[in-house]
């Protein structure tokens, strides 16, 4: 026991003595190596033995990170790690002859490189990858794994902003070497990654690559490339809860001013409100969209809103305009009557007080004046009352064989009777003089018969004075019966065009609210 131990000690100090030994045998293999390989070595030239042979460079793209998109440059700025691997035949050796040395890495300025640029290159300091070390092994197949961060060219299409998707091309070719002399391949079918960063606005759905061979105008020959197309899809919660939810909310309240009363005189301000709210958010997404002939999806949700609001405001003043009208309106016609006061307004559930929505409010009746055949009103009987109602029925007979022209000019005082009803009215007829004025003007009234003695008139005179003051009192009572049939028929009206600016309120509260819903609708579908 005691003589393997000692065995094991002694073998640990050999490989402690001779491990600097190996180091330093690596170390000046490895500058032998280097001195040998690069002696007649030149980095200027296609590192091929037949310069009839295609040199083929392998290409593999690993997505790191995708840092920033701007749509209104249309550039795209991402984090690659690019590989690229050929075979270089001047750098090729015997390992056996290095002690077994079979990779060495130097910089990659030593070597050539491929020209491989990315075509669609979009940065104003028009760099290459990093120059970092290259791997060479033994066979000559030489690795060169470089970083960069690229900032490309990218067409962006907000058709459908905030619900967009984009593809965007990395393109990687040879400049200056046509496919007869460098031959680009793909290393596998799509870029790799595995270690990418989540962006949290863009999310990665794939990245697939394609070999192309094109011909282009300038030359003959073909010249090959890789194209990476990376597909995008936004993620719409930002834009959705800071954008479109707040056009949405403000959009429900362009209806509501229909809702509005009209005598509120606030009707006009809210819509002008709201568009300028909107016109806010229309800005908003206009800063950041590249101008292009595409509207986004949400621009012509805010422009449909926006229309609609001005149609609404404009609705809104002529409905108001209706709501105003004065005493001097025109009555309803009847086909508004039929289908706005009674077909619409039952749609819209617009009802007076005492209304259901079975039937209408039955409208009310003026009562008839009731006719008193006694002329005294205080209703005392007199001696001369039956001649008093004859007298009043023949005058009656007579103002109802006239025609209106004349009837009004003999019951008003200078052509009216609803002017004043103070002012004198005098008329002679079959027979009778009666002086209707407020006051006696030459004496007490009186009316006389032509013929009739002195004594007769003297019987008369008191029944006739009562006579006078019964008829000026029925003459002020039917005056102020009209007055009030006037103002009642005024208001009515007056009425009906308020209940027609009311129904057309609520018809077009409704119809906008329909609108609002379907838009909205339709957009937030595009996010499903």
């Amino acid at each position: 026991m005691k003589r393997w131990g000692i065995q094991t000690l002694f073998r640990l100090f050999l490989c402690v003595r001779l491990l600097p030994d190996c180091r330093c045998a690596h170390g000046k293999y490895a500058q032998k190596l280097l001195k040998d390989l690069f002696t007649n070595y030149t980095s200027a030239l296609r590192p091929v033995e037949d310069t009839n042979t295609i040199l083929n460079v392998t290409l593999q793209v690993t997505l790191s990170q995708i840092i920033d998109m701007d749509e209104r440059n249309q550039i795209l700025t991402a984090y690659l790690w690019i590989r690229q691997v050929w075979v270089d035949a001047h750098l090729k050796w015997n390992k056996d002859d290095y002690d077994g040395l079979d990779t060495i890495r130097i910089p990659s300025s030593y070597v050539w490189r491929p020209d491989i640029v990315l075509y669609n290159n979009a940065d104003d300091h028009f760099t290459g990858s990093m120059d970092t070390n290259v791997v060479i092994q033994h066979d000559g197949q030489i690795m060169w794994d470089s970083p960069a961060i690229t900032k490309s060219s990218c067409k962006v299409d907000v058709s459908f902003f905030p619900f967009d998707a984009q593809q965007c091309r990395f393109t990687y070719g040879s400049w200056t070497y046509n496919g007869n002399q460098l031959d680009i391949l793909n290393a596998l079918e799509s870029a790799d990654l595995a270690d990418l960063v989540e962006n949290v606005e863009w999310e990665v759905l794939g990245m697939p690559a394609k070999r192309n061979v094109i011909l282009y105008g300038c030359c003959a020959d073909p010249y090959p490339d890789v194209t990476y197309t990376l597909k995008l899809k936004r993620r719409a919660s930002f834009y959705v809860f800071n954008l479109l939810i707040p056009c949405v909310m403000i959009s429900f309240l362009a209806p509501l001013g229909f809702y509005l009363p009209a005598d509120s005189g606030e009707k006009v301000s809210l819509g002008v409100t709201v568009m300028l709210a909107l016109t806010v958010f229309q800005l908003l997404v206009a800063e950041i969209m590249p101008p292009s002939e595409n509207v986004p999806l949400i621009g012509k949700y805010y422009i449909a809103t926006m229309t609609m609001i001005t149609a609404s405001t404009a609705l809104t003043i002529f409905i108001m305009n209706i709501h105003h009208c004065g005493p001097d309106a025109k009555p309803v016609p009847k086909w508004a009557k039929k289908v706005i006061l009674q077909y619409m307004a039952r749609m819209c559930f617009v009802y007076e007080v005492g209304e259901n929505c079975l039937s209408a409010q039955p409208e009310k009746q003026e009562p008839p004046l009731a006719k008193n055949t006694n002329c005294n009103m205080n209703g005392q009987a007199g001696p001369t009352r039956e001649d008093c109602a004859y007298r009043m029925e023949r005058g009656q007979e007579a103002l109802g064989s006239m025609t209106s022209e004349e009837r009004e000019n003999m019951m008003s005082p200078r052509g009216s009777i609803g002017k004043n009803p103070t002012n004198h009215y005098t008329t002679w007829e079959n027979g009778v003089f009666m002086s209707m004025d407020g006051r006696d003007s030459v004496g007490p009234r009186r009316c006389r018969k032509g013929g009739e003695s002195d004594g007769e008139r003297r019987d008369k005179e008191v029944s006739c004075s009562a006579l006078s003051t019964d008829r000026m009192l029925l003459r002020n009572i039917e005056y102020i019966a009209n007055c009030y049939r006037d103002q009642r028929a005024t208001q009515k009206r007056t009425g009906e065009w308020k209940k027609v600016a009311k129904v057309l309120d609520r018809f077009f509260m409704w119809l906008f609210f329909i609108m609002v819903f379907f838009m909205s609708l339709l957009i937030m579908g595009k996010a499903i």
